[in-house]
């Protein structure tokens, strides 16, 4: 959907329509229970329009268009990284990686994008925890998603959407076989999440802790 230049995703719908139609039943309770206009009245107006807002933009997804580079790893998410490390990958690589962690507050965009370009080699979904996103086992005990991008020159790339504490759905888009590119959409995450891209040893890190980093847009790293 798209208004003006302001598009919302499509994962967000049917749950913007549901809160509205419960937003407005619940002033229609309050002009019931209490004959008006009163303070009430207000506060509930004004709280259900804050909470409205919040959700329209949660669900925004703002068009990123790049030019797709191979040596460049961009960031598949939006919000602050939380981990930079080498680490032991034992879902799919079962060896030493180098992990790359982005937090995603409620306040992030929450589409997420493909860092490199290449064919979908491996898919997987495992059901989990609720831990908060910010904490290191929440990447093996969660509920999450894992996505591997093998690029034309056969490096291939981990990409696992981890739900946090607050999260309620983990949507992928991502088949085995796909041929994806660089920026396109690979999932979305409902309400509170991490992004882990596990990248070869070796590779050159362009961010540090603790950055501000944006899905398309903000370069990760160089691939190796």
């Amino acid at each position: 959907m798209t208004i003006g230049k302001f598009r919302i995703h499509r994962e967000g719908y049917r749950i913007i329509i549901g809160v509205f139609l419960g937003l407005v039943a619940l002033n229609i309770a309050v002009w019931l229970v209490w004959a008006g206009p009163t303070l009430y009245h207000w506060l509930a107006a004004f709280a259900s329009l804050l909470l409205f807002l919040f959700i329209v933009m949660f669900f925004r997804t703002p068009g990123r268009p790049l030019e797709p580079n191979p040596l460049l790893v961009y960031a598949p998410a939006d919000g602050k990284i939380v981990v930079i490390e080498e680490t032991y990958e034992k879902e799919y690589f079962r060896d030493n990686r180098l992990q790359i962690s982005i937090f995603m507050s409620p306040f992030n965009m929450h589409s997420n994008r493909y860092p490199i370009s290449g064919t979908v080699t491996w898919t997987h979904y495992q059901p989990g925890k609720k831990f908060h996103a910010r904490s290191p086992k929440s990447s093996e005990l969660n509920e999450r998603s894992s996505v591997v991008v093998s690029s034309e020159n056969g490096t291939e790339i981990l990409v696992r959407q981890v739900a946090g504490a607050v999260a309620r759905r983990i949507v992928t888009y991502s088949k085995k076989g796909d041929k994806v590119h660089q920026g396109d959409e690979l999932g979305f995450i409902k309400f509170g999440s991490r992004v882990d891209i596990f990248l070869p040893t070796g590779t050159v890190v362009d961010v540090r802790m603790f950055e501000q980093v944006r899905a398309s847009r903000t370069i990760l790293a160089s691939v190796i």
